[in-house]
């Protein structure tokens, strides 16, 4: 597959380490691509769920992947997320063409953009950071579980079902946080004048030009890879939503990737086992 050439690529929420990210289908997608600059917005490495037993070969080739691109010269920054935030305490540390930062400025063809990842807005977060970890839990086994189910669901041609989104889309609550999400991230671009404000955080993939009593901003939020499987592109002074699509690598996509949701299933089962302990220890 011949390399596509793009100045800017965004992706964040990837949370490697976690039975629901995409990394096989995210590695097919950085082979086709040959970025200029490449910013990772939060949660590449998911620390919070991070287990000794899970950790896949395709998880450390998205790694290996993302360092090749900076040995061949792709300026990549890595902005912190909420799930990596322990990398937090190594903020402005540089390495070659790969720097670590909380949050990043860039002027894209005379126009200014804010990148960071969002977590600053979430107040579960901030408040009750045991609560959102939680729940961080509960939802990878959400995913796998809805793997699992879509597995079968396309074994007897039946359309895939996305469990998350329609708790997402049925719940009054989660619906308004995301609104709010990007209306607070867009008024405070606006306040700062800045013409793109880009965010992820929520997995909630959009492009939306956002207007308030003083002025506009263009929002944009680089979704995820467990479910979306998206990311944000800059080419030639304009802003485009990718998302992955297997046919797209047809040449390229094995039927491993659907095959591999058994694997991932007994994988959690032997992660969450609780062991018990022999009599008289």
């Amino acid at each position: 597959m011949k390399k596509r050439k793009v100045e800017l690529v965004v992706i964040s929420d990837v949370h490697l380490g976690t039975f629901g990210c995409h990394a096989k289908e995210l590695l097919l997608y950085l082979n086709s691509i040959k970025p200029k600059k490449l910013i990772l917005n939060g949660d590449i490495i998911d620390i919070w769920q991070f287990r000794k037993r899970y950790f896949p070969k395709s998880h450390l080739e998205v790694i290996k992947k993302i360092i090749d691109l900076s040995a061949n010269g792709t300026e990549v920054i890595y902005i912190t997320g909420n799930h990596d935030d322990l990398l937090r305490k190594f903020c402005d540390v540089k390495m070659g063409k790969i720097s670590l930062v909380n949050k990043v400025v860039l002027n894209l063809d005379g126009k200014k953009a804010w990148f960071f990842h969002g977590d600053v807005f979430d107040a579960s977060i901030q408040n009750a950071k045991w609560l959102a970890k939680l729940g961080g839990w509960g939802y990878d086994i959400l995913i796998l579980i809805n793997r699992f189910l879509n597995w079968w669901l396309l074994k007897f041609k039946r359309e895939k079902f996305s469990l998350s989104k329609k708790i997402k889309n049925g719940v009054k609550k989660a619906v308004k946080h995301i609104n709010d999400f990007e209306e607070v991230a867009s008024d405070l671009a606006i306040e700062k004048n800045y013409k793109y404000v880009v965010c992820g955080h929520i997995h909630q993939p959009q492009i939306v030009r956002k207007v308030n009593r003083n002025g506009t901003c263009l929002y944009l939020n680089s979704g995820d890879w467990v479910e979306n499987l998206t990311s944000l592109e800059y080419h030639q002074k304009r802003w485009k939503l990718h998302q992955f699509r297997k046919e797209d690598y047809a040449n390229l996509y094995q039927e491993e990737i659907e095959k591999n949701v058994k694997t991932e299933f007994q994988d959690l089962l032997a992660a969450i086992t609780i062991t018990t302990p022999k009599k008289g220890n």
